[in-house]
C-alpha cells in the first residue's frame, strides 16, 4: 500500500509539471500536421497532390528535431516551403520548452523525494529476512549499523540529514542497508519503512531531539503494538513515560557508563569480561581494569555526573562535585560552585585523589580539565566524557585512562539487545556469583577464542534453523552440549566456541556442562569463532553429520549403501 502511495505521488508530480510542455508540443504537432495535409503540392506531371496524414507526421517529426531528411514525397511548392519554415520554428520552440520543464521536474525537490521515497518502499517490500529500523543515522547508528552489518544483520535507516543517507550508500556494509531523508516522526516515513511488516523485530530510535525520540517510539508502538523499540534517551521525564509502555526499551548512556564503572570498581573481572564480549578497545581478556578506590573529584554535575554521584556513593567512595551552576545548599554534601581550572582543582584536594572525572557536555571544557588534573596529579585516575565523535584523536593523544562516548555506550548497549539480549542476564548471574566464577569463565573463552575477536550467536533447536536437531529429539534420542560443539573433524576436540547459557521455557541454565541434556526449543547462547557459528549450524541442519557427533560411526548415504547396510544388519 505504502509503495503504491508513492508511485500515486510521483505520478501526479509528473503529470503536474509536464502537463503543459505535452499540451504545447501536442498543439504544435496538430497545427503543423494539419497544415501540411491542407496545403496542396505538385507531382511529377505538375497536378495538384496532397500528402497524406502519414507523409505530413512523419515529415514534421524530423523536421520538428532539426533532423532533415529531405522533401517528401515529392519536391515542395513555396506554400509548402512557408510552412516547413513555420513548423520547423515552432517545432523546435516546443521541443525546447519540454526539455526545460523535464530537466526542472528532475531538479525539483518534491519531485526527487517521491522518487526517493517510492524506490525506498519499494526496497524495503522486498526484504524478507528478518531486520531493523534505524532512527537516526549519527555516530551511534552509525556504529550499530557496522555492528550488525559485522553480524550479518540487516537494517533499514531514516534520517533528516541527506548527506548521511549518502554517507550511508558509501559504506561497505555486507548486507544492503537501504536509507530515507525523511522525518521519522511523520507515521507515513515509518509505515515505509516496514514498521508495520512481521519480519521486522525492533525499531531503534537514536535521534538527538529527546521530544522526537519520544513521538517516534510513541507513533511505532500505535501503528504496530507488537513491535519491540529501543529508544535512547537522557531525559528524567520521557524515561518515565516511555518505561510504563510494554515492549519500549530505554537506553540512558550515563547511566550505563555509571553501572559500568561501578562493576569495574567492585567487580573487575566481570567488567574486564563484559568489556571484552562487546568488542572495547584495547581490552585483553584476563587483564581487568584497576580503578582505584578514594576520593573522587567530578567535575561536571549534568545528567552524567548525577549518575556517577550515585553509584560512586553506593560503593561507599567520597566524592567532591565541581560545577559553576550547582546549588550549594541543594546539592551534595561536598560541592564547589565553580569552574574546574587548576585552582579550583587544588581546592577539592586534587594532590591526595584517587581519580578526576571530566563530564561537562563540552570537549574543550574536559580537554581542559584533564591537563589541570595531569598537571597537578599525575597519579589520578583520569575518566573523561567525549561528547563529538570528530574529537576521537585528541581524547587518545590525552593519555586517559578510560573515555565515555555516549555513542559508543549507547550503541554497544543496544547491539547487545538485539544481537544476544541475555548476555546482561549472564553479567547479572556472574555478578551474584562472585570473582572466582567470573574468572572460571575467562579461562575456558580465552582457551578457545585465543586473541580472536569474541563472536556471539543464538541457535534454536527448532524450525528450520535445526531441521536435524529436531527429527533427532524427536525419535527419543539423547543429544547433550557436548554432542553439538564437538568437532566433526576431530571428535576428541570441541569446536572454538563456549556455550553460555540455555534458555529453556522461560528457565535459564546458566554456564551449562557438555553432559547437559538439550531439548527442543531450548535457545542456546555461545561466544566463539565465526568458522565454529558456521560449522555448528551445519550440523543443526545435516542429519549425518549429526548422527557421526553423536555416535561416532557414518550412516549409509543414497539408496543403494542404505540397502546394504540394512541386509549386512539382517543378516548380523
Amino acid at each position: 500500500m505504502a509503495s503504491t502511495s508513492e508511485l500515486n505521488r510521483v505520478t501526479m508530480v509528473v503529470l503536474r509539471y509536464l502537463r503543459k510542455p505535452f499540451f504545447a508540443i501536442v498543439l504544435v504537432y496538430a497545427v503543423g500536421i494539419t497544415g501540411m495535409a491542407l496545403i496542396p503540392g505538385r507531382d511529377a506531371d505538375g497536378n495538384p497532390e496532397y500528402m497524406n496524414l502519414f507523409h505530413s507526421f512523419y515529415f514534421f517529426t524530423y523536421t520538428a528535431t532539426t533532423t532533415g531528411f529531405g522533401e517528401i514525397p515529392n519536391e515542395f511548392t513555396d506554400e509548402q516551403r512557408l510552412w516547413a519554415i513555420f513548423c520547423l520554428y515552432t517545432g523546435v520552440i516546443a521541443w525546447f520548452y519540454a526539455i526545460g520543464s523535464t530537466v526542472r521536474l528532475l531538479q525539483n525537490p518534491h519531485f526527487i523525494q517521491a522518487v526517493n521515497e517510492w524506490g525506498f518502499a519499494r526496497m524495503v517490500k522486498r526484504i524478507s529476512d528478518p531486520f531493523f529500523i534505524i532512527c537516526g543515522f549519527g555516530d551511534t547508528g552509525s556504529l550499530l549499523a557496522r555492528g550488525l552489518s559485522d553480524h550479518s544483520l540487516g537494517a533499514v535507516v531514516i534520517d533528516s540529514d541527506i548527506e548521511r543517507i549518502r554517507a550511508l550508500a558509501l559504506r561497505d556494509y555486507t548486507v544492503k542497508m537501504p536509507g530515507l531523508c525523511a522525518d521519522a516522526s511523520v507515521p507515513k516515513h515509518l509505515v515505509d519503512a516496514g514498521v508495520q511488516k512481521s519480519n521486522c523485530k525492533t525499531l531503534v530510535v537514536l535521534i538527538r531531539d529527546e521530544d522526537l525520540n519520544f513521538k517516534i517510539a510513541i507513533m511505532a508502538k500505535f501503528l504496530n503494538p507488537r513491535i519491540r523499540v529501543i529508544c535512547r534517551s537522557t531525559s528524567p521525564r520521557h524515561e518515565e513515560h516511555l518505561e510504563e509502555l510494554e515492549g519500549v526499551t530505554v537506553i540512558d548512556p550515563f547511566e550505563i557508563f555509571a553501572q559500568l564503572l561501578s562493576m569495574a570498581i567492585t567487580h573487575p573481572s566481570l567488567h574486564n569480561l563484559n568489556s571484552w564480549l562487546v568488542r572495547a578497545r584495547n581490552v585483553e581478556l584476563g587483564t581487568p581494569l584497576e580503578v582505584p578506590t578514594g576520593d573522587w573529584i567530578i567535575c561536571g554535575y549534568g545528567h552524567m555526573g548525577q549518575w556517577l554521584h550515585k553509584y560512586m556513593t553506593d560503593d561507599g567512595l567520597d566524592t567532591v562535585i565541581i560545577d559553576p551552576e550547582i546549588d550549594e545548599e541543594t546539592g551534595p554534601d561536598r560541592c564547589i560552585r565553580n569552574y574546574a581550572d587548576r585552582k579550583t582543582l587544588k581546592e577539592s584536594g586534587i594532590e591526595c585523589a584517587a581519580g578526576v572525572v571530566a563530564c561537562t557536555d563540552n570537549d574543550s571544557d574536559n580537554l581542559s580539565i584533564l591537563l589541570s588534573a595531569q598537571a597537578s596529579n599525575r597519579d589520578a585516575f583520569i575518566i573523561a566524557r567525549q561528547n563529538d565523535h570528530e574529537n576521537q584523536l585528541a581524547f587518545d593523544a590525552a593519555s586517559v585512562d578510560l573515555i565515555l562516548q555516549s555513542s559508543l555506550t549507547t550503541a554497544r548497549r543496544i547491539l547487545k539487545l538485539l544481537i544476544s539480549p541475555l548476555i546482561q542476564t549472564l553479567v547479572d548471574h556472574l555478578r551474584d556469583k562472585g570473582p572466582g566464577q567470573t574468572e572460571l569463565v575467562a579461562r575456558r573463552l580465552r582457551s578457545a577464542v585465543g586473541d580472536q575477536s569474541p563472536h556471539l550467536w543464538r541457535i534454536n533447536l527448532s524450525g528450520e534453523e535445526a531441521t536435524a536437531t529436531t527429527e533427532f529429539l524427536g525419535s527419543n534420542e539423547i543429544l547433550t552440549v557436548g554432542d553439538l560443539v564437538r568437532d566433526p573433524y576431530n571428535l576428541s576436540s570441541s569446536l572454538s566456541c563456549v556455550p553460555l547459557m540455555i534458555e529453556r521455557k522461560s528457565e535459564y541454565i546458566m554456564l551449562p556442562s557438555n553432559e547437559e541434556r538439550v531439548q527442543h526449543a531450548d535457545e542456546i547462547v555461545l561466544c566463539g569463532t565465526k568458522w565454529s557459528e558456521w560449522l555448528l549450524m551445519a550440523t543443526l541442519k545435516n542429519p549425518y553429520t549429526l548422527h557421526y557427533l553423536v555416535t561416532g560411526k557414518e550412516l549409509p548415504r543414497g539408496y543403494f549403501f542404505t540397502w546394504v547396510s540394512r541386509k549386512l544388519a539382517k543378516a548380523a
